[in-house]
Order: structure tokens, then sequence, then C-alpha cells
């Protein structure tokens, strides 16, 4: 099916947009170009951060709609993004270079830039699972592996119980760990950490897998998922239309990390039942310290309450019903758990 790419652009304005940014005015970025050509490899936040200084607003900028938001097919490799300052607000239009002439799209033919580099979350849209306590209990597990060894890696063989499909990769996890909510202690969900990638070799009952791929050593009791085909992030970048306000749960790592940075993922309590959605841009705020003051001879002390320090944005990709996994954007220290999240 052809689509004119210019038409999803300039539709509408969007009647939803974040509280308390429709009476602000856009910012342009410093430098802002008059136009930008679109190449291999931008994603719609680059292009976004060219022009703005608030990449997030994104969708006022381009005078989208919500449906647009949420299903963009925007911009393909060769064409033209051009900054129109003629009225009193600037907008973005698609435009032609004098070597461009007025194309038409197919989405056989051609691929729209992503929101963010695929190549920092393609592994994380079927990894990690977050599910019930007992998601995994039918799963097939690994009862053993090749030459009784501990653990297994790459190019080694592992025996599974229960596999009772065919498919062509199995997914490696381990089994689930709780994430609980910091602000109340109550469980979010289990989160299963995948550990690499599986193909059966020899069928049966055990059944005989090949380690295709590893990020961890593999062991007995580990768990087998058919590997699905992931859900391709296509949302425009956007703040949430209301005040959103949560937590940073955890990094997502197979070991106990204290503190990550930007391009690593993290754990946000808030979900799907929060009105958080794929796309969403949060900024990230560390607690204000407590502080006391007074001279050395002073009997009485002041006590004081530094204010939050806004310091980063991270970018929602995967939501699920109490809690989301989000990309750090931008981080000006380093990211730690238990830090706020809110609508920037």
């Amino acid at each position: 099916m052809f689509v004119r790419i210019i038409f999803s652009l300039v539709l509408c304005f969007s009647s939803a947009l974040a509280i308390g940014q429709e009476a602000k005015p856009l910012t342009l970025a410093d430098n802002a170009p008059d136009r930008h050509v679109v190449v291999k490899g931008d994603t719609l936040w680059d292009i976004s951060g060219k022009f703005l200084k608030e990449p997030w607003r994104w969708p006022e900028i381009w005078r989208l709609n919500r449906e647009q938001i949420r299903n963009p097919h925007l911009i393909y490799p060769g064409q033209v993004v051009v900054l129109d300052r003629s009225g009193g607000t600037p907008r973005l239009t698609l435009g032609q270079s004098g070597k461009l002439e007025p194309q038409i799209y197919s989405e056989s033919s051609a691929i729209a830039i992503p929101s963010i580099p695929h190549k920092a979350i393609d592994p994380y849209l079927s990894e990690p699972l977050v599910m019930e306590a007992e998601g995994l209990a039918n799963a097939p597990k690994i009862i053993a592996t090749q030459e009784d060894r501990v653990m297994v890696g790459p190019g080694n063989k592992a025996y599974v119980t229960g596999i009772k499909e065919r498919a062509p990769q199995w997914q490696i996890f381990r089994p689930l760990k709780p994430i609980i909510d910091p602000e109340n202690d109550q469980i979010l969900g289990y989160e299963a950490f995948f550990l690499g990638n599986a193909r059966v070799v020899r069928e049966g009952e055990p059944a005989t897998v090949e380690i295709v791929s590893a990020k961890q050593e593999i062991a007995t009791g580990d768990r087998l998922i058919a590997v699905s085909k992931p859900e391709v992030v296509t949302y425009v970048p956007h703040a949430p239309d209301r005040l959103v306000e949560g937590r940073l749960v955890g990094i997502y790592s197979g070991v106990n990390v204290g503190e990550t940075g930007r391009g690593y993922i993290v754990t946000i309590n808030r979900g799907k039942r929060d009105n958080i959605e794929v796309g969403h841009v949060l900024a990230i705020y560390r607690h204000g310290r407590e502080v006391t003051y007074g001279q050395p001879d002073q009997r009485e002390k002041e006590y004081y309450k530094l204010p939050e320090e806004r310091y980063g944005l991270v970018f929602v990709f995967r939501v699920f019903d109490r809690m989301s996994y989000a990309l750090v954007v931008d981080a000006e220290r380093s990211v730690v758990p238990n830090d706020i999240v809110r609508t920037p």
C-alpha cells in the first residue's frame, strides 16, 4: 500500500500535548539549521535535537495529532526536513532540494527512520520478560549439560526437557526475580533475565540444543522460550499529556549494578495502568539532600532540604502493566536507582 508521507505530517494539531506546554513557546536549538537532509542512521530523536532544545516536543513542531504520534510512518532517508520560521510558531515540514523530486514511498521499498537507535533497544524488545511468579514454571528447562559442565557457552550442547513445539531459535532465561517498588515495597512483577540463544539439533525427550550465543554462562535449571518477532518501536518521542511521576526501580543487568548512564536500560515503576505508553519521554531528577548548617560554636543547628536537581531524560520503549523499560537518552551524571522520573 502506497503512503504519501507528507500528508501524515501536516494534517492537524495535537489536541493532547503535555500539561503546561501548550502555553510555553517552542525553543529552537542553538544554530538550528534551515533544513536537514535525512540519511540512513538518523533517528527522530537526533533530528528533533537538531531543531529543538526540548526534543520531546517533536509532535508540536510537526503539528501531529495523537494517531500520528502512535503510528508515525514519518521520515525516510533522502527526504529533506525544512524549518519554517515564517509564522509565530516554528514548524517542520518535508521539502526537497534541487536534486530531489517529489517521491511516493511504499512500505515494502523504504524503511522509515526509527524513533531511537534500533541497536540500543533491539535486544530488549523480546528480552527481558516480565511475568507472574510462576510464569516460567511450564517452560522447557535445561536438565543437563555437555560432559556435565557446570556452565556452558556458545558452541556447547545442553539437554532440555519439555520442548513440544518446533521453533527455529529459542531464548534462554534465568528463573524469575521479583521487582520491588521502592515507594511501597510491593512486587511489580517478576523479571526473567535473558542469557542467550539456542537451537534444537536433535529432537526428543530430552532434546539436544546447541548454544548459539550467550550474554552470560548458562546452567542447568535455566529455561527456554521460543523466539517471537519483536514489536518495532515507531512511536514519536513525546511527553505524557498529563503529570506522571515515578521512580527508577533499577538497572537492567545480570549482575548488581549501582549506577549507569546514557545508552543503558532502566526500569520504571509506572506502566500501562498509569497511562505510560511507548514513546513517552520522562525527565530524571535527583532527590534533594538534607543538610545541616551551623558554626562550630553554634548550639542550635539549622536544617535544610536542598531542591531536586534535574539531570537527564529517558525514552520509554517497552511497557508492561505495572512497570516499563526505558533507554537513558541524556544524563549529566550517573543514573542511580530510586531517582525520580517525571513529565518534563
